[in-house]
């Protein structure tokens, strides 16, 4: 948490109606995230924070200045968290989540977590309070030398892994997002036989490259993968559908061969935009 300014903003409220397939509302306790990681998707949400430092330096803290009542959400799919992530350091000193997942016992959502975070386990006892829970994790690749490389400030695959288990182990349904896939980089095979036996599903999801992080993963690539670097820019600065669709096929065909649950949520043509 080292050179992170942290700021507390009055929120008027923390749910908002969301356009990703299968969810109706997200739920952002910050704005920002310290993970750091090398390609954040997120980073277009810097035009919207009045920040002037870079990505990944700041991260607003949600304070209502009033209790929130339990909404009824009956029949809906509620997120956390979409643009960042929920259980990132600063959970541990504020609790945001979990005092929303303390609301979100009263209102009949089916609730889906997504973090890179083993800190999830501090709320294990109100995971089970909820009726319809499933907590995932961020895991592309089981090499805590290329996540240090990419992720530097997000919790170790080791650490991840073990989380999963955990909630696994006490009734909690998990699932993995082997994501972001690097071309060439990411073992996802190794991800699977990891993690293969404490979780129920698999999502996979493509290394997409905004134009603010394609110059930042093609000079690490440069630098540590050299040998890869026209394979990116091929990929990236021209059309790299045809990498995705044959990585696609592979791993449909393999997790149907393992009768692992998985769905591949890949773009057909991934060029770095704003």
């Amino acid at each position: 948490m080292e050179n992170i300014k942290i700021k507390e903003i009055i929120a008027k409220g923390y749910i908002n109606p969301s356009k990703l397939p299968g969810t109706d509302y997200v739920i952002n306790p910050y704005v920002g995230c310290p993970h750091r990681c090398m390609y954040c998707y997120a980073e277009f949400m810097k035009r919207f924070s009045n920040h002037d430092e870079p990505w990944g330096t700041f991260t607003d803290v949600k304070i209502r200045s009033t209790s929130s009542r339990p909404v009824d959400l009956r029949g809906k799919n509620v997120f956390l968290s979409s643009v960042t992530d929920c259980y990132n350091p600063l959970e541990e000193k504020y609790a945001l989540t979990r005092k929303l997942l303390q609301q979100l016992r009263y209102s009949g959502a089916a609730v889906t977590i997504l973090t890179k975070s083993a800190l999830v386990l501090r709320d294990m006892d109100v995971l089970k309070q909820l009726p319809d829970v499933t907590v995932g994790f961020s895991i592309n690749t089981t090499d805590d030398a290329f996540r240090q490389d990419t992720e530097p400030f997000a919790a170790c695959v080791p650490e991840r892994l073990n989380a999963l288990k955990t909630l696994h182990e006490n009734g909690i349904r998990t699932w993995v997002h082997v994501s972001p896939i690097f071309p060439y980089l990411s073992d996802w095979k190794a991800v699977l036989e990891a993690a293969g036996p404490f979780t129920d599903r698999f999502s996979f999801e493509n290394l997409k490259l905004r134009a603010a992080s394609l110059p930042r993963v093609l000079l690490y690539i440069n630098r540590r993968h050299p040998q890869l670097l026209k394979a990116y820019e091929d990929i990236y600065k021209h059309d790299g559908s045809a990498f995705w669709r044959a990585l696609r096929k592979e791993i449909l065909a393999y997790c149907n061969r393992g009768r692992l649950s998985a769905e591949v949520q890949f773009s057909a043509k991934d060029p770095a935009q704003d």
